[in-house]
């Protein structure tokens, strides 16, 4: 038994495919999880004097535009 809803998603869903798109399952960290903010410290820590990371930072902050943020 499929309910409107269901039916709604679905025609959603196949709109979407004949526009050229395909759904992707997108995994991202568990930031809710007790250790998440350890885990952040830990790890901008190994970067910390790293002069890559130096140099991406300043390369990123070099290029972004935000002049039209609010």
């Amino acid at each position: 038994m499929t309910t409107y809803s269901t039916r709604r998603i679905d025609k959603r869903r196949a709109a979407l495919r004949m526009a050229g798109l395909r759904p992707i399952q997108l995994w991202v960290p568990d930031t809710r999880r007790p250790n998440f903010a350890l885990e952040c410290r830990r790890q901008s820590l190994l970067l910390r004097d790293d002069t890559q990371e130096r140099e991406l930072l300043n390369w990123i902050e070099t290029v972004t535009d935000v002049n039209e943020w609010e």
